[in-house]
């Protein structure tokens, strides 16, 4: 039983930085933004989640291999051989989509919570939605002071596991026809208003520039050499396999559900009002918890992302130690108070926090591409000409949904 025990906790810490992507990837942004689109197109937009999660494995696999041949970070590379402006350009644009992913993250976890418990309050307004944020925040910081990188990848292991039961859980219980998965598998974007910004939310969740630079970030703290090429190919293929499946398990749900019934999710709450009388309080109660381990499992590395991506741009040894990054931690935390004190409309940040993710993703693969074809760098690790057309082809792409995003965000 121990020996079992310990090849398990040994195979979690070698797919950690992969843990640490889906924890990332996977919050009530993308749940929001997977649920909305199931409920207003169904399973029409399959296409689009798939494509991502093909293009985000080739470029993990990219940033990674890169850290591991060069010994050095994506960030901090784009730093020392393009200058400050660019790789400012680029640290800037992500500190500014964490501020406004760590809003709606926070809001989108207390409001479903909020929502669940009415009916276990006297009064029926459920839990205090303030209450509910500072507790949160409060387990989540003492956490993260008092454990090191290494337990943090372990803790995001159990809020994935969670989370991953809690949405199949889900999807199996209201699963739409098989067809309509396959339908959805022919790109088509819906004329609709929102379609648009709907897509690039998709699309940003999933293979937005922040994934790729925090990539060669947690490979850096792996310290992983050439010799681990293989186990980080490995960690790759899990890391993308485990967001197609609780991706498409959340469209899923809604799909098979509110999407039947022309029942749109504007708001957090949506998703658990409407599922509710059709699935079951029993099934809510599943999908709630899935959403509780995604809320926390995002906001773990919300916290931390950008002491580790200052420390990336600075060359500095990562610690949770020092008060400039504690003080960092308690101000991304304290951002989750803003929609329960001042009111908004959590979904909608989301979906745009993730579109706007898309806009320094091409800059982000371009300045790579230059990199790995250097090959002072890569040495006998440089690309090969595939890999230049894919990363071609990645960046219109990207951009091209940039624009997309863009244009949706100014539409609504």
């Amino acid at each position: 039983m121990k020996k079992n025990w310990k090849k398990f906790i040994l195979f979690i810490s070698s797919i950690g930085p992969g843990l640490f992507l889906v924890g990332y990837n996977i919050g009530t942004g993308s749940v929001t933004t997977m649920a909305s689109a199931g409920a207003a197109h169904g399973m029409m937009l399959t296409w689009a989640l798939l494509l991502s999660v093909i293009f985000t494995y080739f470029l993990i696999v990219i940033f990674g291999k890169f850290t591991i041949v060069t010994g050095d970070t994506a960030l901090h590379s784009y730093k020392t051989h393009f200058g400050k402006g660019p790789a400012g350009f680029v640290l800037l644009t992500l500190v500014f989509t964490e501020m406004v992913s760590s809003v709606g993250v926070m809001a989108v976890l207390v409001e479903v919570v909020n929502e669940w418990s009415k009916p276990f309050t006297p009064s029926g307004d459920g839990f205090n939605m303030i209450l509910i944020t500072l507790f949160f925040a409060i387990v989540l910081v003492y956490f993260l002071f008092s454990g090191h990188y290494t337990k943090v990848e372990k803790i995001l292991a159990l809020f994935v596991a969670i989370m991953g039961l809690s949405f199949i859980l889900s999807s199996i219980m209201v699963i739409p026809d098989a067809s309509q998965v396959l339908t959805g598998l022919i790109p088509n974007i819906p004329f609709d208003s929102n379609a648009g910004l709907i897509v690039a939310g998709m699309i940003g969740t999933t293979m937005g520039g922040v994934l790729f630079v925090t990539r060669s970030a947690t490979i850096k703290q792996k310290n992983w050499s050439l010799k681990e090429l293989k186990i980080e190919k490995r960690d790759s293929i899990i890391s993308v396999s485990l967001m197609f499946i609780l991706s498409i398990s959340i469209m899923a749900a809604a799909a098979g559900t509110l999407h039947p019934l022309g029942l749109k999710v504007e708001n957090a709450v949506d998703m658990v009002k409407s599922l509710e009388p059709l699935a079951g309080r029993f099934a809510i109660s599943i999908f709630v918890t899935g959403i509780i381990a995604a809320g926390l499992s995002s906001l773990f590395p919300h916290y931390i992302l950008v002491p580790l991506l200052l420390s990336d741009y600075n060359h500095e040894e990562f610690t949770l130690n020092s008060w400039r990054n504690r003080g960092i931690v308690i101000f991304y935390a304290a951002l989750g108070l803003i929609v329960p004190v001042f009111g908004g409309r959590p979904v909608f940040v989301l979906i745009v926090a993730q579109a706007l993710t898309l806009v320094a993703t091409p800059l982000v693969l371009i300045l790579m591409m230059i990199l790995i074809n250097r090959e002072d760098l890569m040495g006998k690790y440089k690309a090969k000409p595939v890999t230049n057309i894919i990363m071609v082809i990645v960046s219109l792409f990207t951009a091209a949904m940039a624009v997309v995003g863009i244009l949706g965000i100014i539409g609504s």
